[in-house]
């Protein structure tokens, strides 16, 4: 490595901080967890910052009590006071003994299953065996069965997963030596050695690595789905002091384990010296070593107590809305099943009242026995304990009412709809060469009922790979050029041991500030340009690795970070000849313009959202110490000095303002020189800081905060960061289709409001409403002010009368569009205001966030969510939108350039925001349609053959038997009618993805619950009340008279109602497959079969009952009528309701059917408005 070319000659107070400094680490990122159960979080805080802690309080020292003391390479004394987990773990939630328990204590939390259950256990009493004790258990073991196979395979696997990670090997410091242990074997206290592309087998301490600085490079991609290498340091105390052969003595005291993965706080204690720890030197488990031949570590946190476990949380476990109103309709058979069991309770006992003197002669009731030719009692319990026992054997008998059939075919239907949404080809982003992914099947049904949508903007609609546009120095504005891109490349090119060395990446360049750069201080300007690309090329945490290409004899620079703005403005500086080519944990070397230089890094203040700026203190050649920062323009105006250069100061925000109205993302360059006694100060603060252990980031926070203050502006950078393809067409799309897109970004207005014309969000027809206020009484003001101009919109729209009976103000006269800044939102949210912002948001067609923090984002989602039935979509991309994902009803994640954090806190995850549209318009349409269908058809099908079941009470002197064959009875739900269902659920289509996507407005069925609703509740209840008075009666009046028995009767039964309900459902079938024909036919054939069989088995009741009665022609003659009959109804109102009254799908049906295909897509259909009123 090539030194500077003036190098130091004398020794001074700089120059000895500079070698001090050599062991202090970069302050990483301290991300903060509340904890819930101690203080509620607020989601319109601001947060806290450093001047609101105490500074004496944050320097207290944690108790032993409070935090784990390791004893570096004694894992025994480690351990002799607690015992820490051991390095195993078990993601597996059974064993082989608590399989059983807990698996059916777990399903029994559903509570048909506990009615189920209860009503099998009243079969099994003497007094109230309506079927046999065997049969009438098998419908709830079945399922329970399913459901427990289902379980142990999934959980087999996670043991098997578990199995293979605990037996791994990893090399353990014992004796002096690195020997081969299990990974299950590892305690805390041990040391470990990693070797290069290893997986990191537990959270350790960094000690010794093979760079000489102590750096390490790790992969955090199991842990956060990142791919970018992250930096880790050991300190330099134990980089030079460990040694292989020598015992490491030392006392780490560290925080108890915990979730957060960014934060870590530590002190270590060697040679009677105490380091401070921080996330910077520590590695998780689930991480890679990459880059780096070895590094030595001390374990801190094992097995369960790694982040990585504790973090293992799997997704949200969510109920959808068509599950929630189930459960209303089954509390309401559930009060019909009362009903008729109370019906027949009252009915049996008025009969007995009225027969009581010949109850010892009739022969369901008689009191004597004298079949043996003796008088003997029967077991008669008295009028009152008959009449108890006659409604529990009721509910026993009309137990189907609710059924339970239901639950297992709406799991089914879930995963077969989740596994065409997977294989969808629209759904497959190639880019990234992801597939759609289904986290929850539980909620499929909702995506098609989606109302609202919140969309973060930047990886979200944007592809957040950043491109360098313009910048800003000392008030003159240099835009990029158009010169080609290869020649600017070759000037940024160089030449080392005969290779050419050049940047990854290629940045178009503005040939004049180019010039300039490269005469370096020739010019006046040349100090600044100078000044400003140092900053571009110094002020990030950017890695840079060589990378190896096709020809030997060039090397790329690949930059490596975890900001997609850092490596583009990293990039950028490299094209104008400041180029990184080095970094390690104290210094960073920059060639600039063929000259190598190297900085000392003498303190580093990573970005945070409470700053929202990062700064960094360089040690130069000639022992000068200077300050560079960059960050947001609202956090950096306030901390530049405006006596100074204060046309240079309104040029820029001139720039700045001209940057943001075209939609670039903007960040505000700034610096100053640091004298002996300012650094003198800024050292001690920042080292007591670092070594703090409770309240170290508020410290670290009011450390950089007090450094960071009486800046010179240097200049702004403007990144391009363009938009995804196909969003402006997919938010015109949804917007069609009457959902409410909002955008929350922590982007500045002017941006935030550029992408969203550019987006089709936002028109030129649409009124603004502007909210950015610093106060509380001015964003009340402008918040009335404003719900004053949508009033007005509102009372114009009125005249027309156009909401005619409905209370609903969700569409005004002109469009409104409501821009918001996250300062507002402070003062609005968890306030009285929160309820006009609500009234103000749902009148305005858009509303746009900006500069909203993750907590906010979260809050806006829940100002909806709680004042609304309306069904909530989030989507985003990174870490910051995982509170707002899992916030709403519906969560999408994005797999962009932020890693995936969002992915693995979200239901559903794909690739780009414009699969949304195919997503919602034909899978979340299609799932909600065939799940609600099928939930009325479920309810129709079991209440049919219920009341089946009670109109033969009523004819039997309500003694609750059944001609219905007990098997045929329990079979009903399970093979005779159960395949169809889910077969028409998983691949019925009423309308095609090309209609459903060129006609938007088609959505609105599913917000208006058109397929499932109270009224087509009532409508199917009254419809199957019909149907069960044909079959009954229809055969009952034909035989009466006859010789016919029971049993004969009971299949006619049998037959008629399990083909009526299968034709039933034929009728409503839009798509036919061979497989639907299949099932629905071979569900028909099947129960021929099985009641031919059940009738053949002479030990059974009704022996060869089937064959006598189907020798006759009446037989075939009622089973016929009866269809007729039964479905005549049914087909004349559906017939007139489609003819007179059709609504969207009905007419788009009939078009796809009878229209003329053409190769332009054939005629446009002008669908019903869409509105908000009252349901058709």
């Amino acid at each position: 490595m090539m030194e500077t070319k003036n190098p130091s000659q004398n020794s001074s107070k700089f120059e000895t901080f500079m070698q001090n400094s050599s062991s202090r680490r970069n302050s990483t990122r301290e991300v903060t967890f509340g904890h819930s159960e101690s203080k509620a979080v607020r989601y319109g805080s601001r947060g806290t910052t450093a001047d609101s802690e105490p500074f004496s309080m944050s320097q207290k020292e944690i108790s032993d009590e409070d935090a784990r003391l390791i004893y570096v390479d004694d894992p025994d004394r480690t351990n002799i006071k607690f015992e820490f987990a051991g390095n195993s773990v078990r993601t597996g939630k059974y064993s082989i003994f608590t399989f059983l328990p807990r698996n059916l204590f777990e399903q029994f939390h559903r509570v048909a299953y506990i009615y189920f259950l209860i009503i099998a256990i009243l079969n099994q009493l003497p007094q109230l065996a309506v079927f046999g004790r065997g049969v009438s258990i098998l419908p709830l073991a079945f399922v329970l069965l399913v459901t427990a196979v289902k379980d142990a395979y999934e959980d087999w696997r996670r043991h098997r997963s578990d199995k293979v990670e605990n037996n791994r090997f990893g090399l353990v410091f014992v004796n002096g030596n690195f020997i081969e242990k299990k990974w299950k074997d590892i305690r805390v206290g041990e040391i470990i050695k990693i070797n290069a592309n290893e997986p990191i087998p537990c959270d350790f301490v960094l000690l010794s690595t093979s760079d000489p600085t102590g750096v390490a490079y790790v992969q955090t991609l199991n842990l956060d789905g990142e791919s970018n290498l992250k930096t880790r340091y050991a300190k330099q105390e134990t980089q030079s002091k460990f040694h292989e052969k020598e015992r490491f003595i030392g006392l780490i005291k560290c925080e108890k384990p915990n979730r957060n993965i960014y934060g870590f706080q530590a002190t270590m204690e060697v040679d009677e010296k105490r380091l401070s720890l921080g996330s910077s030197n520590i590695v998780l488990r689930g991480c890679e070593l990459k880059n780096t031949n070895w590094a030595v570590g001390v374990a801190v946190y094992c097995g369960c107590e790694t982040k990585a476990m504790l973090n293992n949380s799997g997704a949200p476990s969510k109920r959808s809305r068509l599950e929630t109103q189930m459960n209303s309709e089954i509390i309401m058979l559930s009060f019909f099943l009362v009903a008729l069991c109370i019906v027949t309770s009252v009915c049996a006992a008025v009969w007995l009242k009225r027969n009581k003197k010949e109850l010892n002669l009739l022969p369901y009731y008689r009191k004597l026995d004298v079949s043996k030719g003796k008088e003997e009692s029967y077991q008669y319990y008295g009028w009152g304990v008959e009449i108890l026992f006659t409604f529990l054997m009721s509910v026993i008998v009309f137990q189907v009412m609710i059924p339970i059939s239901l639950y297992i075919s709406m799991e089914l239907v879930r995963v077969g709809q989740a596994y065409f949404m997977i294989k969808d080809s629209r759904l497959y982003d190639e880019a990234t060469n992801s597939r759609f992914q289904c986290r929850a099947l539980n909620i499929n049904e909702d995506l098609g009922q989606i109302k609202y949508i919140f969309s973060d903007k930047t990886g979200t609609l944007t592809e957040n790979k950043m491109e360098f546009q313009c910048a800003s120095i000392w008030g003159v504005d240099y835009s990029s050029g158009k010169a080609g891109l290869e020649n600017e490349q070759d000037e940024y090119s160089l030449q080392v041991d005969g290779k050419v060395l050049k940047p990854k990446m290629k940045v178009k360049v503005n040939q004049e500030l180019l010039r300039l750069s490269k005469n370096g201080f020739a010019n006046e300007d040349g100090k600044w340009i100078y000044d400003f690309f140092l900053a571009l090329a110094a002020c990030n945490t950017i890695v840079p690795l060589v990378v190896d290409t096709s020809d030997p004899t060039v090397k790329l620079i690949d930059y490596q970070g975890e900001s997609p703005d850092e490596q583009a403005l990293t990039y950028a500086a490299a094209a104008y000849g400041f180029m990184l080519i080095e970094r390690t944990s104290g210094h960073i070397v920059i060639d600039i313009h063929g000259e190598r230089q190297r900085f000392n890094v003498l303190g580093l203040h990573e970005f945070d959202s409470d700053r929202k700026r990062m700064s960094v203190i360089l040690g130069c050649s000639d022992n000068s110490v200077k300050l560079f920062v960059k960050g947001a323009d609202t956090s950096m105006f306030s901390v530049i000095n405006k006596s100074l250069n204060t046309a240079v100061i309104q040029a820029t925000e001139t720039h700045l303002q001209s940057y943001s109205s075209v939609g670039l993302r903007t960040l505000v360059i700034g610096m100053r020189d640091l004298n002996p006694s300012e650094f003198e100060q800024w050292h001690f603060a920042f080292e007591a800081a670092s070594t703090s252990l409770i309240g170290r980031a508020a410290l670290l926070r009011k450390v950089a905060t007090n450094v960071e203050n009486n800046l010179c502006i240097l200049g702004a950078t403007a990144i391009e960061d363009k938009l995804q393809q196909g969003v402006p067409e997919s938010i015109e799309s949804l917007r069609k289709a009457g959902i409410k897109v909002w955008v929350l970004t922590g982007d500045k207005q002017e941006t935030a409001i550029s992408i969203g014309y550019s987006s089709k969000l936002l028109t030129s027809s649409m009124t603004q409403i502007r909210i950015k206020s610093n106060n509380r009484a001015s964003c009340q003001r402008d918040l009335q002010d404003a719900l004053m101009t949508s009033r007005k919109n509102m009372a114009a729209r009125e005249v027309g009368n156009y909401f005619e009976g409905s209370s609903d103000a969700d569409a005004v006269l002109t469009p409104m569009a409501l821009i918001i800044d996250g300062t507002s939102l402070v003062y609005i949210l968890d306030s009285k205001l929160e309820e006009e912002l609500f009234e103000l948001s749902r009148r305005c067609s858009v509303v746009l966030c900006c500069r909203v923090a993750p907590l906010q984002k979260a809050g806006i989602v829940s100002l909806v969510k709680n004042r609304t039935s309306d069904m909530t979509l989030a989507i985003g991309d990174g870490a910051n939108d995982v509170s707002m994902i899992q916030m709403a009803d519906v969560g999408v994640g994005i797999s962009g350039q932020e890693g995936r954090q969002a992915v693995m806190a979200s239901d559903f995850a794909m690739g780009q925001f414009r699969f949304l549209v195919p997503l919602l318009f034909v899978h979340g349409h299609w799932n909600y349609q065939r799940l609600g269908y099928m939930v009325l058809y479920n309810f129709y099908r079991n209440a049919v053959f219920v009341l089946i079941l009670f109109w033969y009470v009523l004819f039997t002197a309500f003694t609750l038997t059944t001609a219905i064959n007990e098997w045929s009875s329990m079979l009903y739900s399970i093979i005779y009618t159960a395949v169809p269902t889910i077969v028409v659920g998983v691949l019925d289509k009423d309308l095609s993805k090309r209609t459903l996507l060129n006609n938007p407005q088609l959505y609105g069925a599913g917000q208006r619950e058109e397929a499932y609703n109270k009224k087509l509740f009532w409508l199917t209840m009254a419809d199957t009340l019909w149907q069960s008075v044909v079959v009954f009666f229809a055969p009952l009046f034909a035989y009466w008279g006859s010789t016919v028995d029971v049993a004969s009767i009971g299949d006619l039964w049998t037959l008629s109602v399990v083909i009526l309900v299968n034709l039933h459902l034929a009728m409503d079938v839009i798509r036919w497959s061979w497989i639907t024909h299949a099932s629905i036919w071979g569900s028909v054939i099947a129960t021929f079969i099985c009641v031919v069989i059940i009738d053949a088995i002479p030990a059974l009741r009704g022996y060869w009952a089937i064959f006598d009665a189907a020798g006759t022609a009446l037989f075939w003659l009622c089973l016929l009528g009866i269809q007729i009959a039964a479905l005549l109804p049914r087909f004349v109102v559906k017939f007139v309701y489609q003819y007179y009254c059709p609504d969207d799908i009905q007419i788009s049906r009939e078009v796809e059917k009878f229209r003329t295909l053409r190769v332009n897509g054939g005629e446009q259909t002008e669908m019903l408005h869409i509105t908000n009123g009252p349901q058709r």
